[in-house]
């Protein structure tokens, strides 16, 4: 495993959203939700705005829950979108961005008025 990130933490505002994306979607496993936001904030041409995200929830898993057979994959794009920003790859860094990534990616699919079933989501996916 090439992930330096051992254990995610969501905030309690993440775990609310997720919660509704669930129900929108029907898709029953929070890592598959999770791989879903982080990707589509990965797409972002922006940065992600840097700010505080406590990990005040009991919405845990570890980067291989999240990541599944994807893990490898999931850390170097997440690496390469490091260095594309101007960014380091130090542990701390990429732990940090990580985080801004997936929560960003959570509010755009909660936050997509058009996405009302697990159909909406692909579509999504495949326009972007």
């Amino acid at each position: 495993m090439l992930s330096t990130i051992e254990r995610i933490k969501l905030s309690k505002k993440g775990k609310d959203q997720l919660v509704k994306l669930k129900r929108i979607t029907k898709v029953d496993n929070w890592n598959v939700l999770c791989r879903w936001a982080f990707c589509r904030s990965l797409a972002e041409i922006h940065k992600p705005a840097p700010y505080p995200i406590p990990a005040d929830s009991n919405l845990e898993m570890s980067w291989q829950t999240f990541g599944g057979d994807l893990a490898d994959i999931l850390f170097l794009a997440l690496k390469h979108r490091c260095v594309q920003d101007g960014f380091d790859t130090s542990p701390e860094t990429l732990n940090n961005q990580f985080r801004l990534h997936l929560h960003r990616g959570i509010g755009y699919l909660v936050g997509n008025p058009n996405l009302s079933k697990l159909e909406d989501l692909l579509e999504l996916e495949i326009r972007d």
